[in-house]
C-alpha cells in the first residue's frame, strides 16, 4: 500500500503570462508572506524590548499634558521641552510597570489575556502611594 502525507497540500504556484499573447514567457507570481498566528506579536514584543525609546508620541502627550493642567489651573502653563519629556518618562515607566502586575494578576487567574478587573486589582494591591489613589 503506497505511504500517504498527511497535513496540508502544497498547491502548484499561479502563474501569470506576461506580454500580448502570453507565449513569450512564463512569470512566477511571488505570494504574500504570512506569519503564522502569534508570531508577528512575539517579533513585535521582542523588538519593543530591545529598544529604550519613547513608545507615546511627543505632540499627543504635550498636548494632553496642557490640556490636564489648563482643568487644573486657572491660567495656562509653560512647560519646558525637557520637562516634558521628563514628564513621558516618568509615566511611560509606570504604564509599563502597571501592566507587568496586571499581566501578573491575570496569569495568576490561568489566563493570558489581561482584562479590566486585572487592572482594577493591580491597582488596588499597589495602593494609593504608588499615584493611584482612586479604586
Amino acid at each position: 500500500m503506497a505511504r500517504r502525507l498527511h497535513g496540508k497540500r502544497f498547491k502548484a504556484p499561479n502563474r501569470r503570462l506576461s506580454g500580448a499573447d502570453g507565449a513569450e514567457r512564463q512569470d512566477l507570481v511571488q505570494k504574500k508572506r504570512r506569519y503564522r498566528p502569534g508570531t508577528l506579536a512575539l517579533k513585535e514584543i521582542r523588538r519593543f524590548q530591545k529598544t529604550t525609546d519613547l513608545l507615546i508620541r511627543k505632540m499627543p502627550f504635550a498636548r494632553l499634558v496642557r490640556e490636564i493642567s489648563n482643568e487644573l489651573s486657572p491660567e495656562p502653563l509653560r512647560y519646558t521641552a525637557e520637562s516634558l519629556l521628563a514628564l513621558q518618562e516618568a509615566t511611560e515607566d509606570f504604564l509599563v510597570h502597571l501592566f507587568e502586575d496586571c499581566n501578573l494578576c491575570a496569569i495568576h487567574a490561568k489566563r493570558v489575556t489581561i482584562m479590566p478587573k486585572d487592572l482594577q486589582l493591580a491597582r488596588r494591591i499597589r495602593g494609593p502611594i504608588y499615584g493611584v489613589a482612586a479604586y
